[in-house]
């Protein structure tokens, strides 16, 4: 029998996915981290990207997190965000316009805008891109 860890991707409103996976990647802010069954316990920042999970089976799910928290336990992983939506359910078209409002606000220098909040709409929606190319790529 293949060693497995438990997976919970939790979301501000929801829980995602809990289940049983082989090995989570998830986007930290010192880079991607790979993390398999008995992983050394582990608490990290993650950035906004995508966290792909594969299952016993061998399918790999994909989930699009704007950031959050990530805590590793030897037979436990629990991504806490703000935000997380499977990477099949994103939409593209939103996430274009989120991007094209968020440069067209930093661009605009006449505006009394908020510029950290503009930044990360930014870099958020560039990030759901990214993920909607990478599930595009592998299908």
């Amino acid at each position: 029998m293949a060693m497995t860890l438990h997976v919970d991707i939790v979301s501000a409103e929801d829980e995602i996915f809990s289940g049983t996976a082989t090995m989570v990647f998830a986007p930290a802010e010192m880079g991607e981290v790979g993390i398999a069954p008995r992983h050394a316990p582990l608490l990290a920042r993650l950035q906004p990207g995508e966290v792909r999970v594969q299952t016993q089976e061998g399918e790999e799910l994909s989930f699009f997190v704007s950031g959050g928290m990530l805590e590793v336990q030897p037979h436990i992983v629990t991504v806490l965000s703000d935000t997380a939506i499977r990477a099949t359910d994103l939409d593209e078209a939103q996430a274009l316009e989120a991007k094209e409002r968020a440069e067209h606000m930093l661009a605009d220098k006449s505006a009394d805008i908020d510029y950290a909040k503009a930044q990360s709409e930014l870099a958020q929606s560039m990030a759901q891109l990214a993920s909607i190319k990478k599930l595009r790529e592998r299908n």
